[in-house]
């Protein structure tokens, strides 16, 4: 074994920002947008302060903002958007709604229907709609029926990524993989061309999923199962031996540590509402409307020196503190909100909606931090919020595009739109599929529809895009470009065909898939087929073999994202909608990814080889 020469100190620089890129990709503490920008910045600068001479010029630092307007980013921005109004329109509610009332007759005919299906959408929808549509579901189910969720969550979000690797629109990686190899001068890659390996290895999937995974999986109580306690509405009275008789509202919140919450004050002699400002004096015969816990509540009395009173009664044995028409619900907080990367408090959500937040989890638990501090905290993507509302407002926030309500009574919103864009969605794929127009512009023209008709507002479509897709993919397209022009891809290429120097083609393959499936689950899965597919091109070269399995065992070991919460999307909401934790996904994910990447790369080589 030979390892080759050094490259260029432009290729070596280009290694060492992408193991840098990668490291910050993974950092849960840094937003991705953030890593992400900071890349494309950072290559900016390298080729405008130490030029890169090419054949024809030196390469150009603002060449490197071309994925800005990308086909791949055009195509997942359309496809995203067009999923997003699926799941707008409740376009998908009557398969939901056949499958749950199927679970009563056979839960585990049902499970298989299920995983199928939400498979099958997913090979042509973007996964995330479809996993939001069907953890209501499922979450219904189990609340009916009195039977666990843990076994029907995991494998159902799984499904959703393994059907989503069988056509070029499935994920975002495929068309990033698909576009990529494109721009190299490589054959494009037709929607279905490697969909009869994908679907074999899918269906063995769906098999391990149906039958073996939900044997694996502890039984884990639901985010919902929480032990914050309910709040209650009350008044508390100020009387004349009252401490803040005569104080500033300021004062009064002073003496509570702050934790007082005052939500109005009603003044004598009509008992008008009136604002609490903090310089707001309050007088004998106040009531004070507030809401906590009955504990704080009893404190907050004993410390003002006030009377608490629940409607015209005085609280005591007698009459005791009352929730009436107060129900829980469990939120999941999705890209659509508006809310991501913000607080609850900058976003004002109790004045918007109405309802109190009683605790946040993250990560399939619940933060440690006082329900006063929950507006301080900053929302990602998945964070789940228990909320207290009465049964108007929790239907009112249900109709809201950012939230996912998993407390299992919900029903799913169902349109008169919903017809059209189960037709546009049909259009989209069938026009691309054919070959009359390509799917970057078929979805545009879908997205142009869908606003025509009013399906969507500019609103909803503004809600529908993620700043970190678009930003991850950008840069991973730069980084991408920039290691290929510098030959640091064809350096990786040359070490790691020198490391498997005693390996035939086939055995190379499959190591390259092996390290794409590792790599997925621990960066972005686009970055990691963006970095991935040039050097795929380039170990087919130097081996003389065909270039497209290559691709294909990039395209497959990038989708392989089980393993880990962090992996996907889809896996940090699972994970908080059914109080999965970290090992639920390694119990799980490990086998199935051993599993397909056998399966397909015995397939890749027997098919391409």
């Amino acid at each position: 074994m030979s390892i080759p020469d050094l490259p260029n100190y432009h290729a070596l620089a280009m290694l060492l920002i992408t193991v840098v890129a990668l490291y910050f990709f993974r950092r849960e503490d840094i937003p991705l947008q953030t890593s992400s920008l900071s890349v494309l910045v950072v290559l900016c600068l390298v080729f405008t302060v130490f030029p890169f001479e090419l054949d024809k010029g030196h390469l150009e630092p603002s060449s490197l903002f071309f994925g800005f307007g990308h086909e791949a980013l055009v195509t997942v921005c359309g496809l995203m958007i067009i999923g997003h109004a699926l799941v707008r329109t409740g376009a998908l509610v009557p398969v939901g709604r056949s499958l749950a009332r199927l679970w009563k007759i056979s839960p585990m005919l049902s499970l298989l229907l299920t995983l199928v299906v939400a498979g099958a959408l997913s090979a042509f929808v973007n996964n995330t709609p479809i996993v939001v549509l069907f953890l209501p579901i499922l979450a219904n189910v189990a609340l009916r029926t009195g039977s666990d969720t843990s076994p029907m969550l995991l494998p159902m979000g799984l499904a959703t990524l393994v059907g989503g690797m069988t056509t070029t629109i499935g994920t975002s990686t495929n068309l990033l993989v698909v576009s990529v190899a494109s721009d190299m001068g490589l054959a494009r890659i037709g929607m279905f061309d490697f969909s009869f390996p994908a679907v074999i290895a899918a269906t063995i999937a769906i098999v391990y999923l149906w039958l073996i995974a939900p044997k694996l999986i502890p039984k884990r109580e639901p985010t919902l199962a929480d032990t914050s306690p309910r709040l209650f509405s009350a008044y508390l009275n100020i009387n004349e031996e009252s401490v803040v008789n005569g104080k500033t509202v300021a004062q009064a919140l002073k003496m509570t540590d702050e934790q007082l919450s005052i939500e109005s004050i009603q003044r004598k002699p009509d008992y008008r509402n009136i604002v609490p400002f903090p310089d707001t004096i309050l007088k004998e015969g106040d009531r004070l409307h507030v809401k906590d816990s009955p504990e704080q509540l009893k404190e907050f009395e004993a410390v003002l020196q006030a009377t608490l009173f629940a409607g015209n009664h005085k609280v005591d044995e007698d009459h005791p503190l009352n929730a009436e028409k107060q129900k829980l619900a469990e939120l999941v907080v999705v890209q659509a909100s508006g809310m991501i990367g913000k607080t609850l408090k900058d976003v004002q959500f109790a004045k918007r909606y109405g309802i109190s937040v009683l605790a946040l989890h993250r990560g399939g638990k619940a933060m440690d931090i006082g329900r006063k501090s929950i507006g301080n905290v900053i929302i990602h993507t998945g964070d789940v919020l228990l909320v207290q509302g009465d049964s108007e407002q929790i239907a009112e926030i249900r109709e809201n595009r950012g939230f996912l309500i998993i407390d299992g009574a919900a029903d799913l919103p169902y349109s008169k739109k919903a017809p059209l864009a189960l037709v546009v969605i049909f259009l989209v794929i069938a026009i691309a599929a054919l070959g009359i127009l390509p799917i970057a512009i078929s979805s545009i023209c879908g997205t142009l529809v869908l606003l025509i008709t009013r399906c969507l507002d500019w609103h909803e479509i503004s809600a529908a895009l993620s700043s970190q897709v678009v930003l991850i993919v950008v840069a991973s397209l730069a980084l991408g470009s920039a290691m290929m022009q510098t030959g640091g891809a064809e350096y990786i290429a040359q070490v790691f065909v020198a490391l498997a120097s005693d390996l035939p083609p086939a055995g190379v393959l499959s190591a390259l898939m092996l390290m794409l499936a590792v790599l997925t689950n621990i960066v972005s899965n686009n970055a990691a087929a963006v970095i991935g597919t040039p050097i795929a091109i380039s170990v087919a070269n130097q081996l003389n073999v065909p270039v497209e399995p290559f691709i294909l065992a990039v395209l497959f070991g990038a989708n392989l994202s089980y393993a880990t919460p962090m992996a996907y999307k889809t896996n940090i909401l699972v994970m908080n909608a059914g109080g999965y934790q970290f090992s639920d996904f390694v119990r799980v994910g490990v086998p199935l990814i051993i599993l397909m990447w056998m399966t397909l790369s015995f397939l890749l080589s027997w098919i391409y080889l």
